[in-house]
């Protein structure tokens, strides 16, 4: 008979997902990350909760910001996922690589997605090796990629950082 460690293993291997670029901004910084974790919460107000790891350096910016972005990603945005998801902020200006305005809340809002929600923070936790962001969508669009970058797609991507700090 299976662990129950094995069987959480075994489900969490047989999921997929799609993956989002989460960034975060303050007047004197902005960080992003690859976040796996994120999903609708809410149908009126449109909510989504924003799991980040609280090892990334993009985990502290979000704590001192207004909102969050959140990107989905196109299926031809390898290179995109690669750097927000094994590059860290802590050595690398991953916003120096790629094309951005500032969103209505502070947040780096990417030009090159599928597309896009932006809103304001309005709770937070912690829920493990990760705190769970929750944002009011007030702003949102599509962008030029189609289809969606899968977790089963980044199967060969390190993380700039452990999950846990």
């Amino acid at each position: 008979m299976a662990s129950e460690g094995e069987n959480s293993a075994a489900f969490v291997a047989a999921t997929d997902y799609p993956l989002h670029i989460v960034t975060a901004g303050t007047s004197e910084d902005v960080g992003g990350c690859l976040a796996g974790f994120v999903t609708q919460c809410s149908i009126d107000p449109v909510r989504f909760v924003v799991c980040i790891s609280t090892a990334n350096r993009t985990f502290e910016v979000a704590q001192r910001s207004a909102g969050l972005a959140v990107h989905l990603l196109g299926s031809d945005q390898a290179d995109l996922a690669s750097l927000f998801g094994e590059e860290s902020g802590d050595w690398t200006n991953k916003f120096d690589r790629v094309e951005w305005t500032p969103g209505a809340t502070g947040a780096p809002r990417l030009v090159e997605c599928a597309a896009w929600v932006e809103g304001p923070t309005v709770e937070s936790v912690g829920v493990g090796d990760h705190h769970a962001f929750v944002i009011e969508v007030t702003h949102g669009g599509a962008g030029p990629h189609r289809g969606r970058f899968m977790q089963s797609d980044a199967h060969d991507l390190e993380a700039g950082h452990p999950a846990q700090s």
